[in-house]
């Protein structure tokens, strides 16, 4: 998994490339989110569209990194999600609980 990183303000934007699977992938994701959340930011915007596949570690690391996001008073959203993570995540009634964005400038400005 490669995980590059944009900033627009005080905001991080993540993208990732390749599946968050359990194992060293979703080791990686956790250690690079932890250090966002040492970080003084507002949010972080995590872009899927390099991702076709989470496991239920992946997901649960989403989920569990979104609530510690919302206890810092910061906010978590998720850009481009294939159809089958949009699924995924219709399936789990994890879409009511993301914010969940197509578009990098729409998720800026619903964030900032």
């Amino acid at each position: 998994m490669q995980i590059e990183r944009d900033q627009r303000g005080d905001l991080i934007i993540l993208a990732i490339n390749g599946p968050i699977i359990i194992g060293e992938s979703a080791r990686q994701f956790t250690e690079y989110l932890d250090g966002i959340l040492e970080e003084d930011c507002k949010g972080v915007i995590i872009d899927l569209s390099h991702i076709n596949y989470v496991d239920s570690t992946g997901l649960g690391e989403l989920v569990g990194y979104m609530q510690m996001f919302n206890e810092k008073g910061r906010t978590m959203a998720l850009l481009n999600p294939h159809d089958r993570i949009m699924s995924l995540f219709k399936l789990t009634s994890l879409d009511k609980e993301f914010s969940i964005f197509f578009n990098l400038e729409d998720a800026v400005k619903a964030l900032s």
